[in-house]
């Protein structure tokens, strides 16, 4: 049986040790959990943490149900196949992209003003987030580092669905995932404490580091 993490900041401390040889990276944070998970990290290895904003794409009838993800400095990205079985093209859902390009800028804003991301180009990049699913998010953010041609990309987890881990080996020149059950259905269900995170616990938690 997998056991649990206690809660993020522990699941984030045993990625750190997994993570030793990385050299001076830019750790970024998917917001809000992530960043719970990313503050142990650059405590045992160092490096520059920042948030990197995405926002899920929702089915416009369900919101609940993820077609896309879009992430700060990058393109949306869409669950082709998905959006195919529910008989709809990307430009169909431009306007849900409109208002999530909105509400991501807000949260750009209130989490690092005017301050840009860091400089990527060349640097060894860590991508962070409590866990995988479907892996959206975790996609669009990926692709926007990309663009950004960094030296090396990280994908660090502490948990993940099997078959979207192995999808984002693609995305990414090494995935760090602790655990990978076979009975995986949410993220939360692997945490002893699983709170939702609020813009000013990002924040605490962002001064604290």
């Amino acid at each position: 049986m997998d056991l649990l993490f206690a809660d993020r900041a522990h699941a984030g401390a045993m990625l750190a040790g997994h993570l030793l040889d990385a050299q001076d990276p830019v750790v970024l944070a998917l917001p809000r959990g992530g960043v719970a998970v990313a503050v142990p990290i650059v405590r045992g290895v160092g490096g520059e943490l920042d948030v990197l904003v995405t926002r899920k794409i929702g089915y416009p009838p369900a919101p609940e149900l993820g077609v896309g993800a879009i992430a700060e400095g990058g393109e949306p990205v869409f669950d082709l196949p998905l959006l195919r079985r529910l008989g709809l093209t990307p430009e169909a859902v431009t306007e849900v992209v409109i208002e999530e390009r909105r509400e991501l800028a807000r949260r750009v804003k209130a989490y690092r003003g005017d301050r840009p991301l860091p400089e990527l180009t060349g640097r060894e990049v860590i991508v962070v987030d409590d866990g995988l699913a479907t892996g959206a998010t975790a996609r669009a953010a990926l692709r926007a580092v990309a663009a950004a041609k960094p030296g090396r990309v990280t994908l660090a987890v502490p948990v993940g669905a099997r078959d979207t881990v192995e999808a984002m080996r693609q995305e990414a020149d090494e995935v760090v995932v602790l655990r990978v059950p076979v009975d995986f259905r949410a993220v939360g269900q692997w945490y002893e404490r699983f709170d939702q995170l609020s813009d000013t616990d990002v924040l605490d938690l962002l001064a604290e580091a």
